[in-house]
């Protein structure tokens, strides 16, 4: 029996204002106040855990815990089949140079050269969501879309690695698309379209 969601406020468990625009955006017909992570001076916790799931219960359990409010977190990446999953939960960190910065057309051409003259070329974009109440119990969702990388990258919408990312029935990567239309057929929509429906729709 999933818990649905009862109170007013909730923490959206980032420090990326971006990302916290667009996922209080999606939830404003149902949550009265929003709070971040950053707003609240939470810690960002070190990500130890081995899935996208594990790592958003991990987030969202930490920012629940602190603020004694009801969190919700996220974790997405890239999967490509030929890598085993990889960059995977790491996708970030496959953008990070020596100088610490992040990059993602590097990653993107880490990725190429990882798979070679590999003929799979499937993968897909994967986004958990979840949320948090501070007793620990905790509500989860993993979306995804499913594509096909392509080499060199293409368009100048979208970020991370949107520009080599072809979704099925598409001719046009991610990055090409126009930013609406991505939106409503993203890993992400596909991961709020199950949370919206199972914990904050009335029934």
């Amino acid at each position: 029996m999933r818990r649905r969601f009862e109170s007013e406020r909730l923490v959206i468990a980032t420090h990326n204002a971006g990302k916290a625009r667009e996922i209080s955006a999606l939830l404003q017909p149902y949550v009265a106040q929003f709070f971040t992570a950053g707003d609240l001076d939470l810690a960002e916790p070190e990500e130890t855990e081995d899935t996208f799931i594990g790592n958003a219960e991990l987030k969202a359990l930490a920012a629940a815990r602190v603020s004694g409010m009801p969190a919700l977190a996220d974790d997405s990446g890239l999967a490509v089949n030929a890598l085993g999953g990889d960059p995977g939960i790491y996708s970030a960190r496959w953008a990070e140079k020596e100088d610490g910065s992040r990059d993602f057309s590097y990653a993107m051409g880490r990725v190429k050269e990882a798979m070679g003259d590999i003929p799979d070329r499937s993968g897909a974009f994967i986004c958990a969501l979840t949320l948090a109440w501070p007793d620990g119990h905790v509500e989860s969702f993993e979306g995804r879309v499913n594509g096909t990388l392509e080499f060199p990258p293409r368009g100048d919408h979208g970020f991370g690695y949107d520009p080599i990312f072809v979704p099925d029935g598409y001719d046009v990567t991610f990055a090409e698309m126009e930013p609406s239309v991505k939106h409503d057929m993203s890993h992400r929509a596909d991961a709020f379209r199950q949370m919206v429906a199972a914990i904050f729709n009335a029934e």
